[in-house]
């Protein structure tokens, strides 16, 4: 049945809200390694099959188009008919996602496993990102942060498993198990997930630093507007950076040279790759609800100019210094820390922007530029092929993030000032009822 919008009788309490959202938590960790575990499959792949290392990467970009590309449709299926059905579907599709990858042999079979798998995550990405959304609008960007955290951080404690596991077992056995797994949670959750009905949460919050339009858009308006596509532009260049180190974390640690030395951090002692791994993914998770939360203090434009001129430094740092093992477990874990935050800061900002009602499909139709930075990550692997090199990779992502930076703080922020301005002069009767926008 459609959502049901009729005014509910009142506002409910806030645990409530949190469980909602902690549901979504649960939910994005159990889809996490679908995408950042992908990593370690790919050298047993190569070694058991000898598919070329690119060829075998294009799996891992059709995995994130169709993850991203299709969140406006299942965006638009949550807006009319809630959570619930969508999330079944997306767990149901992640677990058969990886027993096709279990049973593969050929990279089109692999190709096929990533793209089903792809579409499961993205039904349940899109679908409890746009819940928080809805469910906290007065604290945005820190209920997208924690949620998007859930998809950062969640594979961090499957790391060693899914390596001892691959070791022990093969990558097969891997996929199966991990994919069953994963893809039941999801499927017994989506049957508690439901979306607000009016009245029943908050106002969105008021301040001098987040700018909030109290206009809604249609999904058909938003990309009409030039800004959303400045927004688009932005998310592709910080995106592809993140995304080429996370599918190739592995294979760039073994090129260097560094992936198998024992690295000691406060007293704890793992081999480079698995050290890196590991913390890549909790702070991966954590700078989401972090930068997040910072950027309901602050501003979402003010956040983005730190946070990816942090992730430009990281960059240029570990092509200077990621051939010392110590230093490429720091840094690795530096540069995700500065790069989790666009999957909270973009929808906040894209909400912000045209409005909570059609908060999914529009988020959505912004994630997709996540599947547009990764067809940049096949290209970074042939950048590296033909330059026997690194380097030329991390110069070009360090550089994009720069630029975004600048993007950010001189041309965003300004510009959605004046957007959301314009909004409620065009429908002076929407701030007489609902208070005017921040300025």
């Amino acid at each position: 049945m459609p959502n049901d919008d009729r005014q509910a009788i009142g506002r409910v309490s806030d645990g409530y809200r949190w469980m909602q959202l902690a549901l979504g938590v649960v939910c994005m960790v159990m889809i996490a390694n679908l995408q950042y575990g992908w990593t370690f499959f790919v050298p047993d792949i190569q070694k058991k099959f000898g598919f070329d290392r690119a060829a075998i990467q294009w799996a891992f970009t059709l995995f994130v188009l169709f993850e991203t590309w299709l969140v406006p449709v299942e965006g638009w299926f949550v807006d009319k008919y809630g959570p619930r059905v969508v999330v079944l579907f997306g767990g149901l599709l992640c677990g058969v996602g990886w027993v096709i990858n279990s049973y593969a042999t050929t990279l089109n079979m692999f190709y096929l496993g990533q793209v089903v798998a792809g579409i499961g995550a993205g039904a349940v990405y899109g679908t409890c990102v746009g819940s928080a959304l809805k469910w906290f609008p007065d604290k945005r960007g820190l209920a997208a942060g924690i949620t998007a955290a859930g998809f950062g951080a969640g594979s961090a404690f499957t790391v060693a498993p899914i390596q001892w596991m691959i070791a022990e077992n093969g990558f097969q056995a891997a996929f199966l198990w991990f994919g069953l797994g994963q893809g039941i949670v999801v499927c017994l959750l989506a049957f508690f997930l439901i979306s607000p009905k009016k009245g029943q949460v908050p106002e969105a919050a008021v301040n001098a630093n987040v700018i909030q339009t109290r206009r809604n858009y249609a999904p058909g308006e938003v990309v009409r507007q030039p800004i959303f596509w400045l927004m688009y532009f932005m998310f592709v260049i910080v995106g592809a950076g993140g995304l080429m180190i996370t599918a190739n974390l592995k294979p760039i640690a073994a090129d260097i040279g560094v992936d198998k030395v024992p690295v000691t951090i406060m007293g704890i002692t793992m081999v480079a790759i698995t050290f890196a791994a590991t913390i890549d993914r909790v702070l991966n998770g954590l700078t989401r609800p972090f930068f997040g939360w910072v950027s309901d203090k602050i501003g979402r434009e003010n956040t983005m100019f730190i946070a990816f001129a942090m992730e430009g430094f990281g960059i240029y740092m570990l092509y200077l210094w990621g051939h010392d093992p110590l230093w490429f477990v720091l840094l690795s874990g530096f540069v995700f820390f500065a790069w989790g935050e666009i999957y909270s800061l973009f929808p906040s900002t894209c909400t912000d922007t045209f409005g909570s009602k059609f908060a999914a499909t529009n988020a959505g139709l912004l994630y997709t530029a996540k599947g547009t930075a990764a067809l940049l990550v096949p290209a970074a692997n042939y950048l590296q092929q033909s330059s026997g090199s690194w380097d030329g990779v991390f110069l070009l992502a360090a550089g994009a993030n720069i630029l975004a930076s600048i993007l950010a703080i001189a041309v965003l922020k300004p510009w959605r000032k004046r957007v959301v301005a314009n909004a409620m002069l065009a429908a002076p009767e929407t701030t007489a009822a609902r208070g005017a926008v921040a300025a």
